[in-house]
C-alpha cells in the first residue's frame, strides 16, 4: 500500500506521526500509526502534513518526501540512528543522503525528528509515496491515473 504523506502528520508537541482520518467540529480526527489509537487535535494544535515539509539545501529546499528516499538508498535495510544518536553521526548521515544540506539552517535537530519520521514510517508504513503528479492526473482524467 502506498503511503499518501499528505495525510501523515506530525503534531508539535506530541511524539510519532498520525494518519489523518476526517475533519471534526473543532479539529482534525487522527490515528496514531504506532498504536492506531484515535484521537481528536483541535485548532490550536499545531498540525503539519509531512507532505508541506522541506529541508534546506545550498540548492533551495529539497522535499521531506524526497530526503527520506536518499535516506532509504543510504541506509537500505539497515536501522537509521537513534534521536538519542550523536549529533556527528547524525551529520555524517545526512552529508551522505543530502551532501547539499544547508548547515546553516538544517539543524541536527531537524535531522533527529526525520530519523525519527524515517524510523517510524518504515515500521508503520511504507517508502511506496504516493505520487501528487499523478493523483492529480487522475482526478483530471476521470479517476484513473495515467503513467
Amino acid at each position: 500500500m502506498k503511503t499518501d504523506l499528505t495525510k501523515i502528520l506530525s503534531v508539535s508537541g506530541q511524539r510519532g506521526l498520525f494518519l489523518y482520518l476526517a475533519q471534526a467540529r473543532n479539529g482534525v480526527v487522527v490515528e496514531a500509526l504506532s498504536d492506531k489509537r484515535r484521537t481528536v487535535f483541535d485548532a490550536k494544535s499545531r498540525v503539519t502534513t509531512l507532505a508541506d515539509i522541506s529541508i534546506f539545501t545550498t540548492e533551495g529546499e529539497l522535499k521531506l518526501q524526497d530526503a527520506l528516499l536518499k535516506l532509504k538508498e543510504v541506509l537500505g535495510d539497515r536501522e537509521a540512528p537513534s534521536a538519542k544518536a550523536s549529533s556527528e553521526e547524525v551529520k555524517e548521515l545526512f552529508a551522505k543522503a543530502v551532501p547539499n544540506y544547508d548547515p546553516d539552517r538544517f539543524y541536527a535537530s531537524h535531522m533527529k525528528k526525520i530519523l525519527d519520521w524515517y524510523a517510524e514510517l518504515k515500521q508503520y508504513a511504507s517508502f511506496d509515496f504516493v505520487d501528487p503528479d499523478q493523483e492529480k492526473e487522475a482526478e483530471e482524467n476521470g479517476g484513473e491515473a495515467v503513467e
